[in-house]
């Protein structure tokens, strides 16, 4: 985190003005760090019957997202509504396509809007950081054709300070680890099933279950699983009987082979066979 207290706190101000400006706002509530502090925020600047929290739930939201968005909502006194998203159902979605993330997300916002219309809020937002404007985002173009805001990226807010500020103001989030769809753990080109996305979700957790991962992904290559852990706990998997107990998790989840990223846990991984397809064009 480089900016100084006094600059968090200044850009802190800064985006309880925007919401207020907002009058009231339906917000895409994931339980992730981002969006838990942008619904405090709201309760902050907003009157409670002007902020909504909206959850979007299919087969690609991880139970442990799920499990965290309801406590947050109850420790927050959150307003707070789930619904079904359909993307599944959607051919561009589901062939996993380099911009899957497009049609996931106007899926998404095409259903908060018509929530924020039905009841009468004015602006629809989402939790989009300063820090994702440096990563590849195709989810992005269909907030723009949508109209949905990211007040923590208008003001410039890291994902470091916005973790800064919900530790501050007593959040559970502050310190989870960053937990996206289980759609972005499946390679490129290869279809996103119900089945896969079960596979990953049950495998992570049997993984989490033998040991305390700081940071953990299963990218799925068909019948390759590909590991994904931060460097401490690469040097973990010398032991034996470790490795042993990760090894017979993803065998039983019904990959045949599995490798492990000596690169180590990075955010967006499967991006980067985009980006040197992209250097070679």
């Amino acid at each position: 985190m480089t900016s100084s207290t006094a600059e968090i706190v200044l850009k802190e101000q800064q985006l309880r003005e925007v919401l207020r400006s907002c009058r009231s706002v339906v917000i895409g509530f994931s339980g992730g760090v981002d969006s838990s502090y942008l619904a405090k925020a709201a309760l902050d600047a907003l009157p409670r019957n002007r902020v909504l929290a909206v959850t979007g739930r299919s087969p690609s939201y991880p139970k442990v997202q799920r499990d965290m968005a309801l406590e947050v909502a109850r420790v927050l006194d959150l307003p707070h509504l789930e619904i079904e998203t359909g993307e599944l159902g959607d051919p561009n979605y589901a062939s996993n396509p380099a911009d899957r993330c497009y049609f996931c997300k106007s899926e998404l916002y095409g259903e908060l809007v018509a929530v924020a219309r039905a009841r009468g809020f004015v602006n629809v937002l989402d939790g989009s950081n300063a820090d994702d404007l440096d990563d590849y985002r195709p989810g992005s173009a269909a907030a723009h054709e949508m109209e949905v805001r990211s007040p923590l990226q208008e003001v410039g807010l890291s994902k470091d300070e916005i973790r800064w500020l919900s530790q501050r103001a007593g959040l559970p989030t502050w310190d989870v680890p960053a937990s996206p769809c289980l759609a972005s753990r499946i390679a490129y080109g290869l279809p996103v099933t119900p089945e896969r996305l079960v596979q990953i979700e049950s495998v992570e957790a049997r993984l989490r279950d033998v040991h305390a991962w700081q940071d953990l992904r299963v990218r799925h290559h068909g019948d390759l699983a590909r590991l994904e852990v931060v460097g401490e706990d690469l040097a973990r998997l010398v032991d034996p009987n470790l490795r042993g107990q990760v090894v017979a998790a993803l065998r039983e989840a019904g990959f045949e082979r599995a490798c492990l990223d000596l690169a180590g846990y990075r955010r967006g991984a499967l991006n980067e066979a985009l980006e040197r397809g992209a250097a070679d064009s």
